[in-house]
C-alpha cells in the first residue's frame, strides 16, 4: 500500500524570510570577513548568505566600497574609545594601539582601511575621542583636527604594513627580513656611510616599541607645528 504523495507546500506556507535591513547586511558581511577575509565580502556572496538577490542589497548599500566602510565602522565598535582619567597622552596611545591591533587581526580589512571612508557612529566616536584627548593635551583645536587624520593614517599604514606580510608562509617572511638585515649590516661605509653607521639602530626595536615611539613623535609634532596660513 502506497502512502499519499506529499503535496508541495505553497509559497505562502513557507517560513517567511527575515526582512532585509542595512544592519543585517553589515552583520552578515562581518561574519563572512571573520570566516574568510574581506575578499569574500561581495554583494553576490552576501545575497547567498541572506537568501536574496544581489539587486536587493543595493537598496541598502550603494556599492562594495560602502559595504567595506560599513564593516570597518562595525568593527570599530570593538575598540575601547572611552577615555579614562589617566594621562591624555597615554590614553591617545592606548586608543590608537587598540585601533591598530583590531586592524591587524583582519589583514584584508587593514589594507582596505587605507582608502575606506567610514562615516558610521563608531567612527565618529573614535574621532570625538581623539579630538578630546588632543584637547586635553593642550593641542589647539585646528591642529587637533588635522592631527587626527595624521595619527589615523600612521596607525592604519602600520597595520596594513604588517598585514601585508605573508603570514601563511612564515619562512618566506623571515627570509625577506634576513635579506634586508644582511644588506643593511654589510653596507659599505664608502658608498653608504650613514647606513653603515646606523645599521644597528635601523634594525633595533620591536613593532610595539616603534609604534609607540612613532605616536609620541607625531603627537609632539602636532602640538608644536602651526598650520599653514
Amino acid at each position: 500500500m502506497t502512502g499519499r504523495p506529499t503535496t508541495p507546500r505553497g509559497r505562502r506556507e513557507r517560513p517567511a524570510k527575515p526582512a532585509l535591513t542595512r544592519e543585517g547586511i553589515v552583520a552578515a558581511a562581518v561574519a563572512v570577513l571573520r570566516a574568510e577575509g574581506l575578499d569574500k565580502v561581495t554583494m553576490r556572496r552576501l545575497a547567498q548568505e541572506l537568501d536574496t538577490g544581489p539587486a536587493s542589497l543595493y537598496v541598502y548599500v550603494r556599492n562594495t566600497a560602502e559595504l567595506h566602510a560599513a564593516v570597518l565602522d562595525e568593527l570599530l565598535g570593538t575598540v575601547g574609545t572611552e577615555p579614562s582619567d589617566g594621562d591624555p597622552r597615554e590614553e591617545l596611545e592606548r586608543v590608537l594601539m587598540a585601533y591598530t591591533t583590531m586592524l591587524m587581526e583582519h589583514p584584508s580589512l587593514a589594507r582596505s582601511a587605507l582608502t575606506a571612508r567610514p562615516s558610521g557612529p563608531h567612527y565618529l566616536n573614535l574621532i570625538e575621542t581623539l579630538l578630546g584627548l588632543l584637547d586635553a593635551c593642550g593641542v589647539a583645536p585646528a591642529r587637533a583636527a588635522w592631527g587626527v587624520d595624521l595619527l589615523l593614517q600612521f596607525a592604519t599604514a602600520t597595520a596594513a604594513e604588517h598585514a601585508g606580510r605573508d603570514t601563511s608562509s612564515p619562512a618566506e617572511g623571515g627570509e625577506e627580513w634576513d635579506a634586508l638585515a644582511h644588506a643593511l649590516r654589510t653596507a659599505s661605509d664608502r658608498t653608504h656611510p650613514h647606513i653603515a653607521a646606523q645599521a644597528g639602530s635601523l634594525l633595533s626595536g620591536g613593532p610595539g616599541q616603534r609604534m609607540s615611539w612613532g605616536l609620541r613623535a607625531l603627537i609632539n609634532g602636532i602640538e608644536r607645528t602651526a598650520l599653514p596660513d
